[in-house]
C-alpha cells in the first residue's frame, strides 16, 4: 500500500495545472516588436511551442513546431509577422516592422512533460501624430495634431478662448486640432503642446500683430468716427473750391 501511495504521490506532483499569463503591451508603429513564449525551467522538455494570432478582420493564424524541430504555418499571410530566430533555440515571436494592422491578440501556448503554460499579449499599435502650428488671417492660432493614435492632448501657454475638436479617421487614428485666439493684446508668443504615448511635443509661434482687430468703447469709437466724416467734408469742400475756381478762371 505504502508503494502505491509514493507512486500516486509522484504522479500528482508532476501533474502541473495550466498556468496563463495575459500582458498588454504597446510598440510604436514601424519599430520592432518581440514577443516572448513563458519562460520554462531547463529540465522540462519542450514537445510543442504554438503561436495563436487573431487580428481585426483576418483569420486566426497558428504558427507552431514539434520537438522533432517541424514548423508549420495556418493561414498566416502576413510576412513581418516570424520566429525571431532559430524556433529549436528562442520560440519568440517578431513583429518586423509593426504596422497599425497588427492590432490584435497574440498567445504562445508551450506543451511540455510537465504541463500546458500560456503567455498572451494584447499588442496595441501606437502612431505619433503629424504636429503642425499656423495663424489664420483672422489671428486665430491653430495647433493640429494629425492622424495619431490614440488621439493626443493639446495644451497651451498662456491659455486663451480655445476650442478643441477631434476628427476620427477610418484606419483607427484620430486628428484632434485646437484654435485660440487671445483678447490680451500684450500676448506675443504662444506654445501648443501636444501630449502622446509617443513623445511630446512642444511648439511655438509670434502673434501676427497686424492681423489683430482693435476695440474700441462705443464713445470712442463715435468720435473716430465722427472725426473722420468731418476730415472728409473739409476734404470735399476744398477740392470742390478749387474745382469751381478753375473753371471761373478758363472764363
Amino acid at each position: 500500500a505504502s508503494t502505491n501511495s509514493s507512486l500516486m504521490d509522484r504522479q500528482q506532483s508532476s501533474f502541473i495545472l495550466p498556468v496563463e499569463a495575459n500582458t498588454s503591451l504597446s510598440e510604436p508603429v514601424d519599430t520592432k516588436a518581440v514577443l516572448s513564449c513563458p519562460l520554462i525551467t531547463q529540465k522540462a522538455v519542450l514537445v510543442t511551442v504554438r503561436w495563436e494570432i487573431i487580428l481585426r478582420d483576418k483569420p486566426a493564424c497558428t504558427r507552431y513546431r514539434r520537438d522533432t524541430n517541424e514548423t508549420r504555418a495556418i493561414n498566416c499571410s502576413d510576412k513581418t509577422i516570424s520566429w525571431d530566430s532559430r524556433p529549436d533555440r528562442n520560440p519568440a515571436l517578431q513583429i518586423d516592422p509593426v504596422a497599425i494592422t497588427h492590432d490584435g491578440y497574440y498567445r504562445c501556448e508551450v506543451v511540455t512533460h510537465h504541463g500546458h503554460f500560456y503567455h498572451g499579449y494584447h499588442l496595441k499599435v501606437l502612431v505619433p501624430p503629424d504636429v503642425t502650428l499656423f495663424q489664420l488671417e483672422n489671428g486665430t492660432i491653430v495647433c493640429r495634431a494629425a492622424a495619431g493614435k490614440p488621439a493626443a492632448q493639446i495644451s497651451w501657454t498662456p491659455g486663451g478662448d480655445c476650442h478643441t475638436v477631434e476628427e476620427p479617421l477610418g484606419n483607427d487614428t484620430v486628428t484632434v486640432q485646437s484654435s485660440c485666439r487671445w483678447e490680451d493684446h500684450r500676448v506675443s508668443n504662444v506654445s501648443c503642446s501636444v501630449s502622446h504615448l509617443t513623445g511630446n511635443r512642444s511648439l511655438s509661434i509670434e502673434l501676427n500683430q497686424g492681423v489683430i482687430v482693435l476695440e474700441f468703447p462705443p464713445s470712442t469709437l463715435l468720435i473716430v468716427l465722427y472725426v473722420k466724416f468731418s476730415l472728409f467734408l473739409v476734404i470735399l469742400v476744398i477740392v470742390g473750391f478749387i474745382y469751381f475756381q478753375r473753371i471761373k478762371d478758363c472764363r
